[in-house]
């Protein structure tokens, strides 16, 4: 077995020297050595930038605020798109939506039209062992497990987040599964109509959701399949806090709703000439935020602040989840080494301007997302640290391929987030929620600490005309107008930073799209399998 992995190392370096550095990620690492650092990849659904304990006190998530004390905490982080699909592939391939060809919910690459391997894939081929427990939405009809070996994930087979090779929940907790859709079955389309977002304390057993299921999984795993000799890549995935709102009572019961503050509302009654203006008047949007403004006009303050508190909850009850995972990885020695991230896919609206839930635009509570980089490889002079650059989730493949000491895809826009490199802003699209021949004209922002700029057109690219219509911006300064309700595009006294920034878009762009890889391949729109029990609360 020695001579074995000497042969592969001088193998990889014989490989290296002869052919560079390769498209998905560089050169082979040796299978198997000692010196690679486990990686520990915690997620969650739709969890706002500051709800987190160290963000803000009114929320309770002691394990993730003991991630960010011992590690880097990045403030001013953004997802790459605001909604589930095209956020967690650029992620996993360390690319822009616009460059995977992955622009929304209903977009998707089978496996044969991949442009580069997906992270675990990467690690994989490292020597990892690569192990995946709940939600990574590649939503392909039937994809594979894309690089994991050992793969669990928390809905039906019958559904669009079925990997060929894993274990589902209705295979082991049918019955379980059942009980949870007869519970939320009022909850509405992905569970965030207006009973879902008002909620419940749940009253099935906690293995019954599918995110306690999806712990359990890991858990035990953690217990009887981690293999001793190789390094670990540990991704947990959850798909709360998320809607619906039906929380265990000893979540609920952790926070007193006369201290939960009022979501703030703008001074105007409706939405003005806005990127998200624009997506309201698109048939395709639907009829759902007009659902929720008119519930939420005639509850007081206090039904109101019932939500909040039970998206609070859910967040605590997952940081429970994150806790008894970090405790085990503790026992088995595998934090001595140990590369820690935590991040959301993205944010939630939490029913700001006037009663808008979910995420589709780029204000800052849909685009902002938690990240903390934090375990023993994070320099002891960082730990603790608040960092305020312009992150971006395409960062995180760049930021594991040089911990573990292998040179970046040379091809792709990210940065390595624990050197000191630095972007001068951030970037997002939204393309609305619906897929080709519908798909809403591009909206894209660019973000830094005190400003904020969005272009976009309206309407949809259904012809060319689109590219005759002037472009329409918001620009908003962010400190001094927090909540994004005063746009400055077209104030001649901030001219020369909404042109500085609009150069510094359109050159992010054009380096970014110029280094490609482009997908070659058309976006396959997912063949639904019949409906199930369940099929119709799938989360997006």
């Amino acid at each position: 077995m020695k001579r074995y992995k000497l042969w592969n190392y001088l193998l990889s370096i014989l490989l290296g020297l002869l052919f560079g550095v390769g498209l998905s990620g560089g050169g082979v690492l040796p299978i198997g050595s000692a010196h690679l650092p486990n990686i520990i990849f915690l997620m969650t659904d739709q969890q706002r930038w500051d709800c987190l304990g160290v963000v803000n006190p009114h929320i309770r998530t002691p394990n993730l605020d003991r991630l960010a004390k011992q590690g880097i905490l990045f403030r001013q982080a953004v997802c790459q798109a605001p909604m589930c699909v095209p956020s967690r592939y650029a992620m996993m391939f360390g690319l822009y939506p616009s460059q995977l060809g992955v622009y929304a919910n209903s977009d998707s690459l089978p496996d044969s039209a991949l442009p580069s391997r997906p992270l675990p894939q990467i690690l994989r081929d490292a020597g990892y062992q690569t192990a995946g427990f709940g939600k990574t939405h590649w939503r392909e009809a039937i994809p594979s497990t894309r690089g994991f070996e050992v793969r669990a994930i928390g809905e039906p087979r019958k559904s669009v987040a079925y990997e060929a090779g894993a274990l589902m929940i209705d295979d082991d907790n049918l019955p379980g599964l059942q009980r949870y859709f007869a519970e939320v079955a009022k909850f509405g389309p992905g569970e965030e109509g207006v009973d879902g977002y008002i909620g419940s304390m749940t009253k099935i057993p906690l293995r019954d959701h599918r995110d306690g299921w999806v712990a359990e999984q890991c858990l035990k795993f953690l217990d009887h399949g981690v293999d001793p000799n190789r390094p670990l890549f540990l991704y947990l995935s959850f798909l709360k806090p998320h809607a619906g709102m039906n929380v265990p009572q000893e979540f609920e019961k952790l926070y007193d709703l006369n201290t939960i503050p009022d979501v703030p509302q703008p001074p105007w009654s409706e939405e003005p000439a806005t990127h998200l203006a624009a997506y309201d008047a698109d048939p395709q949007a639907g009829t759902r935020y007009q659902e929720w403004r008119t519930a939420w006009e005639k509850m007081t303050p206090l039904e109101r602040r019932q939500t909040t508190l039970r998206y609070y909850a859910n967040c605590s009850w997952l940081d429970t989840y994150f806790g008894q995972v970090l405790e085990k990885l503790k026992k088995l020695g595998r934090l001595d080494n140990t590369l820690i991230i935590f991040t959301a896919d993205h944010g939630e609206m939490m029913g700001e301007r006037n009663f808008r839930f979910s995420k589709y635009c780029l204000f800052d509570s849909s685009v902002r997302v938690p990240l903390i980089l934090s375990g023993s490889l994070i320099p002891e002079a960082k730990r603790g640290m608040i960092d305020d650059r312009p992150a971006e989730h395409i960062d995180l493949v760049p930021t594991i391929m040089h911990v573990l000491g292998d040179g970046a895809n040379p091809m792709l826009p990210g940065l390595d987030l624990l050197s000191e490199q630095q972007r001068t802003g951030s970037f997002s699209e939204f393309h609305g929620g619906v897929s080709d021949p519908y798909r809403l004209a591009p909206a894209y922002m660019w973000r830094k600490a005190d400003w904020k700029l969005i272009q976009f057109l309206p309407g949809q690219l259904t012809n060319d005309a689109c590219l005759t219509m002037p472009v329409k911006g918001e620009l908003y300064h962010l400190t001094d107008d927090p909540h994004e309700w005063n746009n400055l595009y077209n104030d001649n006294k901030y001219g020369a930073v909404r042109e500085q920034l609009k150069t510094e878009l359109l050159m992010h762009l054009a380096c970014a799209w110029g280094r490609g890889p482009f997908s070659t391949a058309q976006p396959v729109t997912p063949v639904h399998p019949k409906a199930s029990p369940g099929s119709s609360h799938q989360k997006n």
